[in-house]
């Protein structure tokens, strides 16, 4: 399942930028300020043309009802484990942290069908709450994963290590380039100096492919679980049956038990 929530994002980027570049170069790489540019934004690539757009769309919307799913699912992963006498503050901060990845995700499916061509201001304050939420919730998954895998001396299994490494590492590195973008995106726009937006592009690209990567280490978090969907109608016991198998039970009752053990007590 990981394979494909995370595989549908990294085809459409993939797809959207290529095909950007292949058929539709010189308008997707175009600055307000004319210089040469050799790369498209995310934001060009995957809203302003199609086939991107619709490629784009679909991809996200495939992936996004499972996304749902897996933050509903690492509250039940965080709070697993009961933390000590901080456990009610622990389960509040899974909480958030379940919280800030819907919000991560309600705001990719906003700016996926909302483009910047078609409202740019409403695009950027969904950018904006897409990577608040997703810096958020990464940071605070690595914390909530630190604090209660390892509490009261319990030490990491392998794949509890392997995953709190990648964790780490991919939150730094899309933290890093993520600053650099905005560093390279403000010279850009005070300097138009040639080439300075193809590498606010290429960052744009690094931060999208680390968060994914990021959410993918749940492949190792939930390793041995499995989704199921049942369809059909419940059909509960009738009353006749609880009391068949009241009075069809081999064990005696409560009070019969008590009775046996008040017998077999010494003198």
């Amino acid at each position: 399942m990981a394979k494909v929530v995370c595989g549908l994002p990294l085809f459409a980027t993939f797809f959207c930028v290529t095909w950007s570049l292949l058929y539709d170069f010189k308008t997707s790489t175009a600055t307000h300020c004319k210089v040469p540019n050799y790369l498209p934004s995310v934001s060009a690539a995957i809203g302003g043309f199609t086939p991107q757009r619709y490629v784009w769309r679909i991809c996200i919307g495939l992936h996004a009802s499972p996304r749902f799913m897996i933050a509903v699912a690492y509250y039940s992963f965080h709070t697993s484990i009961h933390v000590g006498k901080h456990n009610e503050f622990y389960k509040t901060l899974a909480a958030l942290t379940s919280l800030f990845h819907i919000i991560e995700v309600s705001s990719l499916i906003g700016l996926t069908y909302v483009s910047s061509t078609e409202n740019h201001d409403l695009h950027e304050i969904l950018f904006i709450m897409f990577m608040a939420g997703a810096i958020l919730y990464m940071s605070m998954t690595i914390y909530l994963f630190s604090w209660g895998r390892a509490n009261n001396g319990r030490v990491l299994t392998y794949s509890e290590s392997k995953s709190l490494f990648y964790k780490k590492l991919l939150l730094g590195l899309n933290l890093f380039v993520f600053l650099l973008s905005i560093y390279v995106f403000l010279r850009h726009n005070w300097y138009c100096e040639p080439g300075v937006y193809t590498l606010f592009a290429a960052g744009e690209y690094l931060v999208v492919v680390t968060n994914i990567l990021f959410h993918a280490t749940a492949a190792l978090d939930f390793q041995p679980a499995c989704v199921s969907l049942q369809v059909g109608k419940l059909v509960l016991p009738k009353e006749e049956d609880y009391i068949s198998d009241f009075l069809n039970s081999r064990s005696p009752p409560l009070w019969q038990q008590r009775m046996q053990e008040i017998d077999s007590l010494p003198p």
